[in-house]
């Protein structure tokens, strides 16, 4: 694996390698040293055309975890905002001798330019591109999904209880159902989610106002429907994933896509009435960031079964092991394949899991 554009791009073997991955990760994270040495000297560079705060955050913080240098860049206050091109940019980052460039940019598809156009040669990672892709927050997803649904845990399906940090190691996410509620039109997490969901073996269901659907929706891998308290109630969803409301991308010159924030939370929204619906062990999630009172009510996200926050946590795990295979996997591969030990910086990926 060359680059992380698409969740598309991903066999299944690919996904669990990168979840079972992110599990020894996330076990180095409750060492009181959580730094390891595999990507020291490696060049990590944050380029940012679009104002993110977590997902900027976590890959910063994962790429540190593994002890490579970090570059920010945003676009404001850069020579972006004087003109610069995407390809003038990547020519400075080349020279530079960046080893991997995190992209989140507002046009669909500049992840996949930056990747294939020979300006540079390092490995790109898509960190969200317009209304197309945002794969390693759907991988974060799929990661938060099988600790908490699959595997051996303390009390089987008990939201109440912890699930161990090896759940799930090795599986995918069969016989799972998963309903992703909201805005899917301007939802790049909706679409990654459902192709590597599908992919990893989960039936998903997208519910959303006919006006939030995406044209074309019928040659997704999915079910839609319109009624989320039949979804919650009937469909039984094991997880249920609400989607921030993008106000920003709606144009008020073109009308509303729905009459009133007040008719869309009656809707659509999860509130209380709604959480009783769901089974027992179904969690709750959301990418984040979240609009408290449209999509989802306060009880809601601050309910035992959401694990809105450990998504967050489960991010940094996820990006380091995507980080960490791009970077490094190959050469550990084929140095455990001819010495069965480690990667030139002397980290096998057990002994990176183990705590």
């Amino acid at each position: 694996m060359k680059h992380l554009l698409t969740t598309a791009d991903l066999s299944r073997a690919e996904a669990i390698r990168i979840l079972d991955t992110a599990g020894q990760m996330a076990a180095t994270q409750s060492r009181e040293i959580k730094k390891l040495p595999t990507l020291r000297g490696r060049t990590v560079v944050n380029l940012f055309f679009e104002d993110s705060t977590r997902t900027r955050i976590s890959f910063e913080t994962a790429a540190k975890r593994l002890s490579a240098d970090v570059i920010n860049f945003s676009a404001k206050g850069s020579s972006v905002s004087k003109g610069e091109s995407l390809k003038d940019t990547a020519l400075t980052l080349q020279a530079m001798g960046a080893d991997a460039v995190i992209i989140r940019h507002q046009a669909s598809g500049a992840p996949h330019t930056l990747a294939n156009a020979g300006w540079v040669d390092s490995a790109v990672i898509n960190a969200g591109d317009g209304m197309h892709q945002h794969p390693t927050q759907a991988l974060l997803d799929a990661y938060t999904i099988r600790r908490h649904l699959t595997g051996e845990r303390r009390d089987a399906r008990d939201p109440a209880s912890a699930p161990l940090l090896g759940a799930g190691t090795g599986q995918d996410l069969s016989g799972l159902h998963v309903a992703v509620v909201g805005d899917v039109l301007h939802s790049r997490v909706a679409r990654s989610n459902v192709q590597l969901l599908t992919t990893l073996g989960a039936r998903v269901t997208l519910v959303a106002p006919p006006t939030l659907v995406p044209v074309g929706v019928e040659a997704w891998p999915c079910d839609v429907s319109y009624d989320l308290d039949w979804v919650l109630g009937d469909g039984k969803p094991d997880a249920v994933m609400m989607l921030r409301v993008q106000r920003e991308r709606m144009s008020s010159s073109g009308g509303g896509f729905f009459p009133s924030p007040l008719e869309y939370t009656r809707n659509y929204g999860l509130d209380a009435r709604r959480l009783r619906l769901l089974e027992d062990h179904t969690i709750v999630m959301h990418p984040g960031p979240m609009n408290r009172g449209l999509e989802i009510s306060a009880e809601a996200a601050d309910s035992p079964r959401a694990v809105i926050v450990e998504q967050v946590a489960n991010g940094v795990a996820v990006r380091m092991a995507v980080l960490y295979l791009l970077l490094a996997g190959d050469v550990t591969h084929e140095a455990s394949d001819k010495h069965g030990a480690s990667d030139k910086n002397g980290v096998s990926p057990k002994e990176a899991g183990q705590s």
